[in-house]
C-alpha cells in the first residue's frame, strides 16, 4: 500500500491537529520523511520476504507456517537472506516517495480548498480530502512502485527451486526486458492499481471505525471540551492503525498472493494472466491457497498500519514552518 493521508481525528474536533501542506518545509519533510520510512521498511523487511517466498514456493515453504520459513531462511541464508531486495527496495522508493508523499499533501490540500465553501460538515470534508488524496497518491505511485516490486519481489525468491538466480538489480531489469520487453516489469500493474484504492478504502474505514470507538470507550465525545493528550493520541492512533492493517490483511492476501506469483514466475505456457496464475494456484493448493504467506502478512500488514500512522504524524510535526 502507498504512504495515504493523515489522520484527524474528526469525532472529537481535533482538525486543528493536522498539519496541512501549506505548513511544512518541503525539504524536511521529503529528507525526515526518506529517512524514518526507509529505517520503518527495514524493520518489516523480513516479514515480506517470507510472505513472498511462501506464496511462490510451490511446495515446501508454502505449507509450513511463517515462523517455520523465517528459521530457515535464517539457518541457510542468514541475516542476508532475511534481507534479500531490500537495497533495491530502500534506495529505489526514493523518489517514489517524494512522488508519493508530494501527490498526497497537494491534493489533500487542493480537495480542502475546494470544499471550504461547500455546506458539509468538517469530519465530511477530511473524510473526502484524505479518500481523494489517498487515491491521487495510489495512481500516480503505481507506475513507479509497479516495477521496483516486480525487481525486489524476484531478488527475494532467487534460490527458491525453478526461480531464475540474479547479480543484482539492474541483471533482473536486462533479464526481464530481455525475455518480455517492458511489460515484463508492469506485471500485475492492471492488479495492483485496481485492486488498492478499494483496498485503500477498506484500510481507513477500519482505522476510523476503530479510532471511534476506542475515543468513545475512553468517554471523549463530541460536545466534550476535554481534549486527549498527546500520548493519548499517539496511542489511539497506533492501535486503530493495527487493528486496521489486521482487518485489511485478512481480506486483502488472496489478491496479494495472485499479484505476487504473477510478478515472480516464469513458467507460464504463453503469456501469464490473472486467470492463468488463479488456475494454477488452485491445481496446487486449493482454495486455500490464496492464503500463502497469511500469517507473515498479518503481522506486516498490523505491524505496517502502527508504525506507518505514528511514523507519518511524526515526519509531519518535525517539519513545520518554524515562524
Amino acid at each position: 500500500m502507498a504512504v495515504e493521508a493523515d489522520v484527524a481525528v474528526a469525532d472529537l474536533s481535533l482538525s486543528e491537529t493536522d498539519i496541512n501542506w501549506d505548513r511544512l518545509d518541503k525539504t524536511k519533510f521529503h529528507v525526515i520523511g526518506a529517512i524514518l520510512f526507509t529505517f520503518q521498511s527495514g524493520v518489516l523487511h523480513p516479514t515480506a520476504v517470507v510472505k513472498t517466498r511462501m506464496q511462490v514456493a510451490e511446495a515446501g515453504l508454502s505449507e509450513m507456517h511463517g515462523f517455520s520459513v523465517f528459521r530457515i531462511i535464517l539457518k541457510y541464508d542468514g541475516i542476508p537472506g532475511l534481507y534479500r531486495g531490500f537495497g533495491t527496495s530502500a534506495i529505489g522508493s526514493l523518489p517514489g516517495r517524494v512522488l508519493a508523499l508530494t501527490s498526497l499533501e497537494v491534493s489533500k490540500d487542493m480537495m480542502l480548498k475546494y470544499t471550504e465553501e461547500q455546506d458539509i460538515s468538517e469530519a465530511a470534508r477530511i473524510a473526502l480530502a484524505n479518500g481523494a488524496a489517498g487515491l491521487v497518491s495510489n495512481v500516480v505511485s503505481c507506475g513507479y512502485f509497479v516495477p521496483l516490486d516486480v525487481i525486489s519481489q524476484r531478488l527475494m525468491v532467487q534460490g527458491l527451486p525453478g526461480m531464475t538466480r540474479y547479480n543484482g538489480p539492474f541483471d533482473v531489469i536486462q533479464k526481464v526486458l530481455r525475455r518480455e520487453g517492458i511489460r515484463g516489469l508492469y506485471r500485475g500493474f492492471g492488479i495492483t492499481l485496481s485492486t488498492q484504492s478499494p483496498a485503500s478504502a477498506l484500510w481507513w474505514g477500519a482505522y476510523g471505525a476503530a479510532q471511534h470507538i476506542i475515543w468513545r470507550s475512553l468517554g471523549y465525545g463530541i460536545d466534550m471540551e476535554l481534549k486527549p493528550s498527546h500520548l493519548e493520541l499517539v496511542m489511539v492512533q497506533a492501535t486503530a492503525g493495527t487493528l486496521a492493517g489486521a482487518c485489511s490483511s485478512i481480506i486483502t492476501t488472496p489478491i496479494d498472493t495472485v499479484k505476487t506469483r504473477l510478478q515472480v514466475m516464469n513458467d507460464y505456457k504463453g503469456r501469464p494472466s490473472v486467470l492463468k496464475t488463479m488456475r494454477r494456484l488452485v491445481e496446487e493448493d486449493g482454495w486455500q491457497g490464496f492464503y500463502r504467506g497469511f500469517g507473515p502478512r498479518f503481522l506486516n500488514m498490523s505491524l505496517w498500519g502502527t508504525s506507518m500512522i505514528v511514523t507519518y504524524e511524526l515526519i509531519k510535526r518535525l517539519s513545520v514552518k518554524r515562524d
